[in-house]
């Protein structure tokens, strides 16, 4: 059996990357912190290699935290473990129009 990780670097981030190939939905992963803490999550939605999923419910219009930074804002409610892409955020980065 293969470990299927995701690491969630900062304690501000509310999605951690995934370091696992073939996640399908409905794989279980394990998301790890820094402080070696772990949880097993079922992911929804398949989720390529170094893509995010969310490790907690995020709500429409809260902001989505990678690495500790602010990176895009949720344009629908997004549950625990999935797929967080261009579907379900709107990117923050490069751009002269968004403001907080």
């Amino acid at each position: 059996m293969s470990l299927n990780l995701a690491l969630k670097v900062s304690d501000l981030d509310n999605v951690a990357t995934i370091f696992a190939n073939d996640i399908k939905d409905g794989t279980e992963v394990e998301i790890r912190d820094k402080k070696g803490n772990s949880e097993k999550v079922s992911v929804i939605g398949d989720v390529p290699y170094g893509h995010k999923i969310a490790v907690k419910d995020i709500k429409k219009d809260e902001l989505i935290i990678k690495y500790g930074e602010e990176i895009g804002i949720a344009t629908k409610d997004i549950k625990k473990g999935e797929y967080v892409h261009i579907h379900n955020l709107d990117s923050m980065r490069g751009r002269g129009d968004w403001k907080k």
